[in-house]
């Protein structure tokens, strides 16, 4: 099994006859996904490698049985992108974009509260479970099949965690990238419980950064509720107190969002925190063999 996404997955590029959207749905599709539909405005009754091109969600839907969105909209059009395919229905949204306003993701948050949609990113690079589907940018060829959860704020460290883990033989059930954005709308938490509710899934790998609290509150989750061993990363050790590091979210604004706070919270959970990256691989292996 896998969680979110799977072989059945149907999916619609919203933004599909841009230069990102065909690049990045000709590589899901070339991975496995079953790209069924994009949508564009004004450009519907086109069609891009044979994929149908509709003016609105609700038309591609419709049409297709659509059931997961792929958002590359731009940064001021991603929020009514996200909101019309919310309802239109669509089950699993997954948001490319970066740069959409705090204030903008405010409202999409609300809005979906209460909805069966459930919103990844944004300023994420997607998930993908291997062997069955990809949905995002994130490069299929370093995936393999298996057990192991990824969760991520950041989407070139998955790459180099996924990399560390393939190269070690443990394979993957999903890896997902959540964003790094300061309002995103799949959390630590909903994929812990999935992974933690996943029947393929043995162990799982979490990986922070600065700023905020979700780690804090995945440490907490994870001692109370998670019976796979865990093992955790947190990027930024280093970092200065009011300097934003790559993401948005990436800031020691106030007590409890150091690296140093938020490895000592995940090690008190019984989490296993991998202090270097580049050994990383070497630990899960250790943990989860």
């Amino acid at each position: 099994m896998s969680i979110f996404i799977n072989q059945h997955t149907r999916l619609l590029v919203q933004g599909l006859t841009g230069r990102e959207g065909q690049f990045h749905a000709r590589q899901c599709r070339e991975y496995g996904a079953r790209v069924v539909a994009g949508v564009t405005p004004g450009k519907g009754g086109q069609e891009m490698d044979g994929i149908p091109v509709f003016d609105t969600v609700r038309e591609a839907v419709t049409a297709t049985g659509a059931n997961c969105s792929l958002l590359f909209v731009p940064p001021l059009l991603a929020a009514d992108a996200i909101l019309e395919a919310a309802e239109s229905g669509i089950p699993l949204i997954v948001a490319i974009t970066e740069h959409i306003p705090v204030l903008d993701m405010f409202r999409v948050k609300r809005y979906l509260d209460g909805l069966p949609s459930r919103l990844i990113g944004p300023n994420c690079p997607g998930l993908i479970s291997p062997g069955l589907c990809k949905v995002g940018i994130m490069p299929g060829s370093i995936h393999l099949p298996g057990g192991i959860g990824v969760i991520s704020r950041s989407g070139t460290l998955t790459y180099e965690v996924v990399h560390q883990l393939t190269r070690e033989g443990l394979g993957q059930s999903t890896c997902i990238g959540i964003g790094g954005d300061p309002v995103v709308g799949t959390s630590f938490l909903d994929c812990l419980a999935a992974f933690e509710d996943d029947p393929q899934t043995t162990g799982v790998v979490l990986v922070g950064e600065i700023g905020g609290n979700a780690e804090e509150e995945a440490a907490a989750f994870v001692a109370e509720k998670m019976s796979k061993p865990v093992v955790g990363f947190i990027a930024g050790l280093t970092a200065p107190p009011g300097r934003r590091m790559g993401h948005a979210g990436a800031i020691v604004s106030g007590s409890g969002t150091t690296a140093a706070s938020k490895v000592a919270a995940l090690e008190a959970a019984g989490i296993r925190v991998c202090r270097g990256l580049s050994s990383l691989g070497r630990t899960c292996k250790e943990i989860f063999n």
